[in-house]
């Protein structure tokens, strides 16, 4: 199975949308084999998104995901990665698609609800950023006969 990280942003977890996301997460048959809340410290958000270390917006971004707890999850599932991302919608919440969670949920792309790994290297990054891999629990799910063939 297929993991990637998935991150419900500060302004998600103060518009209470946590267990809305976790909900379609689950509803689409991605397992949740991570979770944990927290204030992600200034350190872990640079390196978390060192990619955008030269855009004009990474102090901003840092700051804002350092401004009150998130949820990060780790996701298993075949396609995990490609599924979140359809799941999460374009990255700007005007372009995202209804039934997406930033289409549904989000409205400014600075505060767009929700983050997943892009790339399986990505996913790989930022699982072992957040999470050891002894607080992460793979298991089958009960209804995994009828998810894959």
């Amino acid at each position: 199975m297929e993991r990637t990280y998935v991150m419900v942003k500060p302004d998600g977890v103060q518009r209470c949308l946590v267990g809305e996301i976790v909900s379609r997460i689950e509803k689409k048959g991605l397992k949740i084999a991570a979770l944990r809340m927290n204030v992600m410290t200034e350190a872990a958000a640079k390196e978390h998104y060192k990619e955008h270390s030269e855009r004009p917006f990474f102090g901003s971004l840092v700051s804002f995901v350092t401004s009150g707890p998130s949820v990060s999850m780790v996701i298993e599932g075949n396609n995990a990665i490609k599924i979140m991302r359809a799941i999460n919608g374009a990255t700007n919440p005007v372009d995202a698609l209804p039934g997406t969670i930033r289409g549904d949920l989000a409205v400014d792309m600075g505060r767009n609800v929700v983050h997943a790994s892009d790339a399986p290297e990505s996913a790989e990054r930022e699982i072992g950023l957040h999470f050891e891999e002894s607080e992460i629990s793979g298991y089958p799910r009960a209804d995994d006969e009828w998810l894959y063939e």
